[in-house]
């Protein structure tokens, strides 16, 4: 063999800290970097502009580093497996070098299909490890240890120099080339390495501080929380670069009273549960499309009801807490973990509505997006894994709770302006509310308390029937997190108060 690898980019989108590229210049050939433009890819339901937009502007980060090691970025656009074949037959490279990918269910396939050709092909596909996270994995005993191992290594050093091949660089087709529609998202975090190392800086710094009080706010989220999961999603950090650091930043606030070691503590375990969920969707690929526990199929409507789904995609749901977290997020593309969680809850309990008609929307308004926390997420959240405890938020004492002095509705929902601070968590209780709901803002789609009290009835009355328990344990025992085999980490309890072990704790993924 030559040597020549091509080196095909997928969510690694940093020359970092990156295996892959470090194994692609270990050849001892030429490389041929490469990143592809699959339209298919980007015409999937949770494939959004403003994600490509982040896409595209790491890739300018990207291809300014790799031009800088003496191998131009490629971009090619075009299915995977016709792009490939035309790239290694011009170039009679025979091996191509990629890092691992859980995707959703339309990239699996893809990557299947790429196998097969590769095999067929005489190709020979090296796909390299994700950080904490394992293909193939037999079960779940020792997987944190061998985590942890991983993210205690040094990062992988970028190459000296790459010897690149002469080939027309190509360039990235615009948004709408790829009929991604109207996406507008003013507050959207710019994608590409110095962005990432510059959140990571400032949160080390100044803004992880308060990480641990302030990360449930909505408001003071905004700024406490990392800001680094859609970098983490795409690649232009590593998850060990962060965890690494944010260790580093741990040891020097050792024996300080600063708040510095329990903001880096909570950093370091969701770090851990983001690898912990993407592990659940590596092991079973269709949470994407089924129920966890399967007694939960059926539970709802398959087909949503489409003025109630409107009414939550666009933040008129008449819950103001609600709409603004909506809202919010359809401006910036990005809300802390808690709102999140509750706008799921929200449309799954209270709204009836099942989770793949909602699970979409959500990933599409997400610049952060990743398949493996997204879906298992919002299963959980839906109440449908069969072993996570019923956690139905009340958005009205949410609303009280993180945003007791309304300014975060009031920056949202202007048309509420007139609302004494009292009654803006409910606006139906108002004596004024007559001229204001079904005309400036919409009257509530549900009686909260009314649909949260029939959804907790329908939820439980699926775990009380036969063989749900037996199924439930078998699910823990493939997916919960533990340290050793037998040890449950994780304990709720149950309607009837008792204490079980093994269920995995509602983990909170604030990055």
């Amino acid at each position: 063999m030559s040597g020549d690898v091509l080196l095909w980019f997928k969510r690694d989108l940093r020359v970092q800290d990156n295996p892959a590229l470090a194994l692609a210049a270990a050849r001892g050939g030429r490389v041929l970097p490469l990143f592809l433009v699959e339209p298919e890819a980007w015409a999937q339901p949770d494939a959004s502009a403003r994600q490509y937009r982040f896409v595209a502007e790491s890739l300018a980060g990207l291809g300014a580093d790799l031009a800088r090691l003496g191998a131009p970025l490629v971009v090619r656009t075009g299915p995977a497996q016709e792009v490939l074949s035309t790239l290694c037959a011009e170039t009679g490279i025979a091996e191509i070098v990629s890092q691992e990918e859980t995707g959703n269910l339309w990239s699996y396939a893809r990557d299947r299909a790429v196998a097969a050709w590769a095999r067929d092909a005489g190709i020979r596909w090296t796909e390299v490890p994700q950080m904490g996270v394992v293909r193939r994995l037999k079960g779940r005993d020792g997987w944190a240890a061998g985590r942890e191992r991983v993210m205690r290594r040094a990062p992988v050093a970028e190459p000296r120099a790459l010897r690149g091949f002469a080939l027309d660089p190509g360039g990235l087709p615009e948004a709408r080339d790829l009929g991604l529609g109207f996406d507008p998202c003013p507050g959207r975090q710019r994608g590409g390495r110095a962005e990432a190392e510059a959140l990571l800086a400032s949160f080390l710094e100044v803004r992880g501080q308060d990480y641990r009080r302030a990360m449930s706010s909505p408001l003071a989220g905004e700024a406490a929380c990392s800001r680094l999961s859609p970098h983490l999603a795409w690649g232009t950090l590593s998850p060990r670069e962060a965890a690494r650091a944010a260790a580093a930043r741990k040891a020097e606030a050792k024996g300080t009273r600063e708040g510095w070691m329990g903001a880096m503590r909570s950093f370091e375990a969701r770090l851990a549960w983001r690898d912990h969920f993407m592990q659940k969707l590596e092991d079973q690929p269709a949470i994407e499309t089924r129920c966890l526990h399967p007694a939960y199929e059926g539970l709802r409507p398959r087909a949503p009801d489409a003025a109630r789904l409107a009414a939550w995609e666009k933040g008129e749901t008449g819950i103001p807490f609600v709409d603004a977290c909506m809202r919010y997020l359809a401006h910036g593309g990005w809300l802390n973990f808690r709102m999140r969680a509750m706008l799921v809850s929200f449309a799954s309990y209270h709204l009836w509505l099942d989770w793949r008609s909602t699970g979409p929307h959500l990933a599409r308004m997400f610049t952060d997006y990743e398949p493996g926390i997204h879906w298992p997420q919002v299963q959980m959240q839906s109440g449908t894994t069969g072993m996570n405890t019923v956690r139905i938020y009340n958005p009205v004492k949410q609303g009280q709770d993180q945003d007791p002095d309304g300014v975060f509705i009031r920056t949202w929902l202007p048309e509420l302006a007139a609302v004494p601070d009292r009654h803006l968590q409910a606006p139906w209780g108002w004596e004024g509310a007559g001229g204001l709901l079904g005309r400036r803002y919409p009257a509530p789609v549900v009686d909260v308390a009314v649909a949260g009290r029939a959804a907790r009835e329908a939820v439980w009355s699926v775990r009380a029937g036969e063989g749900f328990r037996a199924e439930a344990a078998r699910i823990v025992e493939k997916h919960a997190s533990r340290k050793d085999r037998g040890a449950g980490r994780h304990f709720v309890n149950d309607r009837a108060g008792r204490t079980r072990r093994g269920d995995d704790r509602q983990m909170r993924l604030d990055l």
